[in-house]
């Protein structure tokens, strides 16, 4: 009993991996506990997690004999329901069976060696829990429920999320640095930022967002944050799970996971395959507005030294991802959006959107000691073509829709709708395929150091990558008549419009390190960005190249007033690098960024209050077609200059527990925020145009709330969420918007109910807007867009 006791205080300022470390090898027990010192730990499960910082620096000290009896490793639920993080702070001994509390403490976040109770940054963890809660696709619509993350609605599933964090352009999620099991996935995050391709976020086991000091850690883009969807992992014993859906709109829903392990190997087999017919209808014809996605994702681990003083792993992760979508950028007018939101033009009927992708990680892991270094080598290699009607010939979609009655525009309007046939050049459609291939890969390497230094406590965190991506655009554009409300195409040849390659280089270098004294954790860092790139235009017969060396220091602190409540502030530079092929005079994106709050966190509840502000010395913005511009404008960048982006972020969680096995999760976020550009200037976009000093910047909406409220129990639970994103400017300016220049207020809600029926299985019911409240949520490129209406689905979930 004594031994017993002697264990469970020892386990108090352990984390669960490091205790079975030290207690199968007595000798790495002698040292220091391991801690992790990662921003973001991609694997979690293998990594060290640390506790928090100790209040004092003799706690973090280990016995000088620990037990070399082994301990049982808990099996994480496949279902993957389990308390919040926020429920299991370091204080709370660990037990020796396989508690909810234990299997769920691999999902906490660790910032720079800190739990995210004492991190001095912003960091936001979604958990399997919180995931399977709602059961949600959208990608956009899980990271809204994180204050200071917000969205631009496009084709109401997510397939190509717009996303920003704390007042950056939201367009193709392009100011945020993308991560899957922290590495780059975008398919040329420096070339070509804009986020052509998403993970589905239906597969992920956690999702993880950092804003503030904690930013430079993660990059290239550090002006708003990063994101970090985490996979699932390979499972401690053979495990097999499906979950199978249908519902409204011919949605449905496949996915399936097998895997298994012994004492030194161990693998995971995902397949997901997500569809839907649209919700949209087609003018005339009808027919399939939705699409079909497919992943598959496939893991390998191998204990190469699994017990001593070093231990190493080596794992291998494989995927394969493709989509077949009738997605269009065409959308409607404001009076036909009013008549039927979901209507859309026969003009985009031959709108078509195919890639395919592979992956390629290679993973190893070395741990001695207080040290770890993970190394991995990625290869991520995507194909697209896009489809779509991009212009008249004579005129530009968005400007026929804006004003459809005027004596010119009318005949533009009768030609999308089909009501009117093609009578001359200027009012034929061209139509064509933007075809892409992206290159994406490098080598990166992450090492976290712990010690102790007389009363100071350190964890490190050194890294490392040799990146290189690259873009080959071919666009084309061949001419349609419309004849008899059909599109039909003349006999003119097919014209090119873009005929180009960049590509670029660049080398990452951070440090950051968490010292703790006592109830203080200071955390400074700072990141090294050295980029060189190059811009080749085939139908000009140009090549330009560019080079770049940026600095960003960052500062972090937290105090702790009593062992739930701390103050925590930071500062830190924020970056965006510029697009291969600019002129030399254009800047790269720059700002020091400022935050400040409270954070209180105790056994199932969380509160948080802070504040952000923004000051940007030169705020860019590059034209995409998804934002409006047309060809000779595309991927030119505009030096916005000065400005400002400031607000207040509210975040609160609790879980009720009365008794009698029920438990009332509830949580809310809340969003303020405004912005200022300080100076005048011109740009190409749309969202921009001629700009006054003072003028707001599009697409960040001023309030945004997200409340969820349920009951949960053994035997199921029922959940209710209900989210308001405030009307949003759709073009920079000041004072009220015009007609036509603001998106929809819009107010949605949620409900998600389940039943265990055994031990194996789960029904669930989701229903998604169930008021069925629809709003103009966007107009780029062309027309007014509507979020996703109402639908139902029911699925079913077994777990061997």
């Amino acid at each position: 009993m004594a031994l017993f006791e002697q264990k469970l205080m020892w386990a108090r300022s352990w984390t669960l991996p490091a205790l079975l470390l030290a207690w199968a090898s007595p000798a790495a027990a002698q040292s220091e506990p391991p801690q992790d010192a990662a921003a973001v730990v991609p694997e979690p499960s293998r990594e060290q997690v640390a506790p928090e910082p100790p209040l004092a620096p003799d706690t973090a000290a280990a016995p000088e004999s620990p037990p070399a009896e082994p301990l049982a490793q808990p099996e994480p639920s496949p279902m993957g329901d389990a308390p919040l993080a926020s429920e299991v702070p370091a204080s709370e001994p660990l037990v020796l069976e396989p508690a909810p509390e234990a299997v769920e403490k691999k999902f906490e976040s660790v910032v720079v060696g800190t739990s995210e109770a004492r991190t001095s940054g912003s960091i936001h963890v979604l958990k399997p829990a919180q995931l399977e809660r709602f059961e949600r696709d959208d990608p956009a619509a899980i990271l809204q429920t994180v204050p200071g993350v917000y969205a631009r609605g496009e084709d109401g599933f997510g397939l190509r999320p717009n996303v920003g964090l704390r007042g950056v352009n939201p367009d193709r999620s392009k100011k945020v640095t993308l991560l899957e099991d922290g590495i780059l996935f975008g398919p040329a995050p420096y070339s070509a930022p804009a986020a052509y391709y998403f993970p589905l976020a239906t597969r992920m086991q956690s999702i993880r967002v950092l804003k503030g000091p904690s930013a430079i850690q993660q990059g290239p883009q550090t002006v708003g944050g990063s994101v970090d969807f985490l996979t699932r992992d390979i499972p401690a014993a053979e495990s097999i799970w499906l979950d199978v859906a249908g519902g409204g709109y011919l949605y449905g829903k496949v996915h399936g996971v097998f895997g298994a392990s012994t004492e030194r190997a161990g693998f995971l087999l995902e397949g997901l395959h997500l569809r839907s017919d649209g919700f949209k209808e087609l003018d005339t014809v009808g027919g399939n507005t939705g699409f079909t996605r497919n992943e598959w994702m496939a893991k390998g681990r191998y204990l190469l030294v699994p017990e001593g003083p070093v231990r190493q792993t080596l794992q291998v992760k494989l995927g394969y991802s493709d989509e077949d979508a009738n997605e269009t950028y065409l959308g409607l007018s404001d009076a036909d959006f009013a008549a039927a939101p979901l209507r859309r033009y026969i003009a985009s009927a031959l709108d078509h959107m195919k890639w395919h992708r592979t992956q390629v990680v290679l993973s190893h892991e070395l741990e001695a000691g207080g040290l770890a270094v993970t190394t991995s080598v990625y290869r991520h290699d995507l194909s697209r073509a896009w489809r779509k009607v991009n212009r008249f010939r004579g005129a530009s979609i968005a400007s026929v829709l804006a004003d459809p009655t005027s004596a010119r525009n009318s005949i533009y309007y009768g030609v999308l709708t089909g009501t009117v046939d093609t009578s001359s050049t200027q009012d034929a459609l061209l139509i064509g395929p933007n075809d892409r291939t992206f290159v994406s890969q490098g080598l990166q390497s992450i090492a976290r150091w712990s010690a102790v230094t007389g009363p100071l406590s350190h964890n490190v965190e050194l890294g490392a990558r040799f990146h290189y991506d690259s873009i080959d655009r071919l666009h084309t554009e061949d001419a349609y008549l419309m004849q008899g409300g059909q599109l039909v195409r003349t006999n003119e040849p097919t014209y090119t419009t873009a005929n180009n390659r960049d590509s670029t280089h660049a080398v990452a270098l951070h440090a950051t390190d968490a010292i703790a004294w006592g109830p203080l954790v200071l955390t400074p860092g700072v990141r090294l960005e050295i980029i060189r790139s190059n811009s080749v235009n085939r139908l000009l017969g140009t090549a330009s190249s560019g080079a770049l060396e940026v600095l960003m220091p960052g500062m972090g602190v937290y105090g702790a007033l009593t062992r739930e409540l701390g103050l925590f502030a930071g500062a830190y530079r924020g970056f965006s690098p510029p697009a291969p092929g600019q002129p030399s005079a254009v800047l790269p994106e720059k700002s020091i960024n400022y935050e400040g709050g409270a954070r209180w966190t105790r056994r199932g509840e969380r509160f948080e209050a802070l504040g952000f502000f923004n000051d940007y010395s030169n705020l860019t913005d590059i034209c995409t077609f998804s934002s409006g511009c047309l060809n000779d404008d595309l991927d030119r960048q505009t030096d916005a200059g000065k400005a400002f982006i400031y607000g207040l972020e509210i975040f609160g969680e609790k879980t009720f527990r009365p008794g009698g096995g029920l438990t009332f999760p509830v949580s809310l976020a809340y969003t303020f925020t405004r912005t200022r550009l300080r100076e005048d200037f011109q740009s190409a976009d749309p969202q921009f145009g001629n700009v006054r000093a003072g003028d707001e910047l599009p697409y960040v909406p001023r309030h945004q709330i997200y409340a969820t409220a349920g009951v949960e129990s053994s035997w199921g639970g029922l959940a209710l969420s209900a989210f308001y994103v405030d009307a949003m400017r759709e073009r920079a300016g000041q004072g009220e918007a015009p007609p036509g220049e603001l998106t929809g207020a819009l107010l949605t809600f949620d409900v998600n109910a389940n039943w265990n029926f055994s031990r194996w299985g789960q029904l669930y019911l989701s229903a998604r807007n169930i008021l069925d409240e629809q709003v103009i949520v966007s107009r780029r490129p062309y027309g007014a867009r509507p979020n996703a209406p109402r639908t139902i689905i029911l699925g079913a979930k077994l777990s061997i």
